[in-house]
C-alpha cells in the first residue's frame, strides 16, 4: 500500500455518491468510482480529474457476485490496495410501496441492491481493507430506517416506501454485525444518514444538497484509529437506532 489513502465509493457517478468521491479527492485521496452505467461512469472521472482528483474508473454492479470479484481485481491492479469502502449505491424500488400493496418481488430487488449488494462488496474487498493501517466502511443508510424514530409519537417520517425504508434497517442492522466481527481488526464500520438530500432517488425533493448530504461519509470515512464503529450518525451526532 502507499501512503496516499484509496478509497471505492459505489454509485458514484452522480449525487450524494458523486460528492463523497470529490470531498475525498479533494484531501489527496486516490478515488475508485464504482458505478454500473459506462457512459456515467467516464463522465464522473473526467469531471473529477478536471478538479485535481485522482479518480479512476471501477466498472461496479452490486447485484453481480462477478462484477464485485472484478471490481476487486481492477482495485488491486490499478491501486494496489484500499483503506476505505463507502458502500452508497441503492435504488428506492419506485412508488408507491405500502406494506399492503407492493409487490414481493419489488421488496427483493431492493434488498438485493441496497443490502445484499452491500454484503457482496464488502466481502469482496475485506482481503485489501485488512491490509490497510486504517481501513474504514462506511454505509449509507437513512434514518427512515430507524425503528425508534418510526415508532415515536410525533414523529413523521413521511411517505416513505416500504420496501426501502425495511431495507435501511435491514442495513443498520449488518452493519453492527460487521463492526462486532471485525473489531479485533481495528476496522470502524459505521452506518451514516445524508439527511432528505435532492437526489434522484426522491425526485428532487430533498432540502440538502448533495455535498451536505456527503459530509457524513466523509466524517466516517475519515474517523481517526480509536473512533467509533458499530454505530448510526448524521450531521448532528447519533441517530436511534
Amino acid at each position: 500500500m502507499s501512503e496516499r489513502k484509496i478509497a471505492l465509493v459505489t454509485g458514484a457517478n452522480k449525487g450524494i455518491g458523486y460528492e463523497i468521491a470529490a470531498g475525498l479527492g479533494a484531501l489527496g485521496w486516490r478515488i475508485g468510482v464504482g458505478a454500473r452505467d459506462r457512459q456515467r461512469r467516464d463522465a464522473a472521472v473526467e469531471k473529477l480529474r478536471a478538479a485535481g482528483t485522482d479518480a479512476f474508473g471501477v466498472p461496479l454492479d452490486v447485484a453481480d457476485d462477478a462484477s464485485a470479484a472484478a471490481a476487486a481485481e481492477l482495485i488491486a491492479d490499478r491501486a494496489g490496495g484500499l483503506d476505505v469502502l463507502v458502500n452508497n449505491a441503492a435504488i428506492t424500488g419506485g412508488t408507491p410501496q405500502t406494506p399492503t400493496t407492493v409487490d414481493p418481488a419489488t421488496v427483493r430487488v431492493v434488498v438485493e441492491t441496497n443490502v445484499i449488494g452491500v454484503i457482496r462488496v464488502t466481502n469482496a474487498m475485506l482481503p485489501m481493507l485488512r491490509g490497510s493501517a486504517s481501513p474504514r466502511i462506511v454505509n449509507m443508510s437513512s434514518s427512515v430506517g430507524s425503528l425508534a424514530l418510526q415508532t415515536t409519537p410525533g414523529v413523521d417520517m413521511g411517505p416513505v416506501p416500504a420496501a426501502y425504508l425495511a431495507s435501511k434497517t435491514f442495513l443498520n442492522a449488518v452493519t453492527v454485525q460487521y463492526a462486532k466481527e471485525l473489531s479485533d481488526a481495528g476496522i470502524l464500520v459505521n452506518s451514516g444518514c445524508p439527511g432528505f438530500t435532492a437526489t434522484d432517488l426522491n425526485g428532487f425533493r430533498g432540502v440538502r444538497t448533495p455535498r451536505q448530504g456527503a459530509a457524513i461519509a466523509i466524517h466516517l470515512a475519515t474517523l481517526p484509529d480509536g473512533g467509533p464503529t458499530g454505530g448510526f450518525f448524521d450531521d448532528g451526532g447519533t441517530v436511534p437506532w
